[in-house]
């Protein structure tokens, strides 16, 4: 049986990921580990900010229903405003400013609802950002690692070049193996960012719908207090 019978016979017949890893550089094992734990952390993220979100909104229905039946919005605000709710505390930020301002005379009846605005838009801004912070990560991942998986493939591609010229042979077999475990590893940095742009503009767009619910909340509550401070 000839050599290259051999090789044949010897040869996979399909892909092995785990085999292209334990075969590749040095360097391009560090760039896929990597680019796999990043990959592990997008997805949690992704399944902890659906479940966060899709808790969010319910419990912010619940709230407004409540809020809105309430006979008083300062008792309903301070025996709930400490909830752990964005809209329970964007609440408490109109109502304590409320309270506030009305403990004497109202002078500038404007100026009080301005203020209250105020509180209200600060509040939501802070409570946006708090919800959206972990999506910095998907945005990173999702621009960048496909760059890292890049470096990886031109450092494997280089590698088999050197090969080449040490082994003075251009043979498939020669340069084949090292090609093929660098392509792998820009096919795990798609990997990694595909799903995290996904997540990243899905999760944006229920980020910015989540804020407006609040604003329209805020909205709602400083059109209240301007119909009591007209009727005082």
């Amino acid at each position: 049986m000839s050599s290259l019978t051999l090789l044949a016979a010897a040869a996979p017949t399909r892909l092995d990921p785990i085999r292209l890893f334990l075969d590749a550089d040095i360097v391009v094992q560090l760039v896929m580990t990597g680019l796999l734990l990043a990959s592990i952390w997008v997805w949690m993220i992704i399944v902890s900010f659906s479940l966060r979100v899709a808790k969010l909104r319910t419990k912010t229905i619940e709230y407004e229903s409540e809020f809105w039946q309430a006979d008083s919005f300062d008792s309903f605000a301070s025996e709930r405003g400490k909830k752990d709710l964005p809209v329970a505390r964007v609440a408490q930020a109109a109502v304590s400013e409320y309270r506030r301002s009305t403990k004497t005379a109202v002078r500038d009846p404007e100026a009080l609802r301005g203020r209250i605005t105020t509180a209200m838009d600060s509040q939501i801004a802070h409570e946006t950002d708090e919800i959206a912070e972990r999506l910095n990560f998907l945005a990173t991942v999702g621009s960048v690692a496909p760059f890292v998986g890049l470096f990886g493939t031109v450092w494997g591609i280089m590698n088999s070049f050197f090969q080449i010229g040490a082994q003075e042979s251009s043979s498939l077999a020669v340069v084949a193996p090292g090609i093929s475990e660098a392509l792998f590893a820009t096919a795990i940095g798609l990997f990694a960012a595909i799903p995290a742009v996904i997540a990243y503009n899905r999760f944006s767009h229920r980020v910015d719908r989540y804020e407006a619910r609040l604003q329209r909340f805020a909205d709602k509550l400083n059109a209240t207090f301007s119909r009591q401070l007209e009727a005082r």
